[in-house]
């Protein structure tokens, strides 16, 4: 299994509020990079199009109130994956945030996509930031 650690990003907002956005995967697309298309969403589900790579759907698997939320592969995905999403408050207002993506390649796409999968999560911890950080 291959692991990809965005890095740890602090952001200006406190765990709850951290939560809530990424509890709700209608938000989730307003963190994805230009690459990704055909994005559909319902309240435990979601799933789009990366470019020239595949189409991946995702589900919530488990949410802990304000400190982690597990989400899973869902439906016919090319490899079998899941990503973490770790909130930790420190201090008033703020939190450290950090995403983890497991993903089950075989060695041939391993090569292939292990710097764009790093990118991808590194993308999206920094627009949490920018997103949730604009938003007053």
């Amino acid at each position: 299994m291959a692991t990809f650690n965005s890095d740890e990003v602090i952001i200006a907002r406190d765990p709850g509020y951290i939560f809530e956005f990424l509890a709700d995967f209608g938000n989730f697309e307003k963190l994805m990079p230009p690459q990704v298309t055909d994005w559909k969403s319902d309240s435990e589900s979601c799933s789009f199009n990366i470019q020239n790579m595949a189409t991946l759907g995702m589900r919530y698997r488990s949410r802990i109130p304000n400190s982690r939320i597990d989400i899973v592969a869902d439906g016919k995905v090319p490899f079998p994956f899941d990503l973490q999403c770790f909130i930790d408050e420190t201090g008033t207002d703020t939190s450290r945030v950090k995403l983890q993506f497991n993903a089950d390649l075989s060695p041939m796409l391993m090569m292939m996509a292990s710097r764009p999968l790093g990118n991808f999560i590194n993308i999206l911890a920094v627009k949490l930031k920018e997103i949730c950080e604009a938003v007053s």
